[in-house]
């Protein structure tokens, strides 16, 4: 064999066996790394429908509406003090309790 020959049959069994170890690699399990991140979550709230308050502004709506008018006047500024405290309220505590927010760390395993 002259050196060309050896030399090209040296590189190609080089060239072939770096294909048998890529073909070895590929069988063998995934390479994996965590990862993880912070998430800000939104806590669940003790009251859902917002009863509480819901009732305070009622409460409240419905003193203030007592204030106003005389007679049936009074009587019905009254009951619309009422509905409307009491929708105020709820929307009031709605807002509250969608600021209520805690950061959990999160991690997961990513092939790479």
């Amino acid at each position: 064999m002259n050196t060309r020959t050896a030399l090209a049959f040296g590189l190609s069994c080089l060239l072939c066996a770096g294909n048998a170890v890529h073909a070895q690699n590929s069988t063998s399990k995934p390479r994996t790394r965590t990862v993880c991140e912070n998430v800000t979550v939104q806590d669940q709230p003790k009251d859902q429908h917002q009863i509480a308050g819901m009732a305070i502004g009622a409460v409240a709506g419905g003193v203030l509406g007592n204030q106003v008018g005389g007679g049936k006047g009074k009587t019905l500024a009254t009951v619309a003090g009422a509905v409307g405290g009491g929708y105020a309220g709820k929307k009031i505590q709605e807002n509250q309790q969608t600021k209520r927010t805690h950061v959990e760390r999160r991690c997961r395993q990513v092939a790479y």
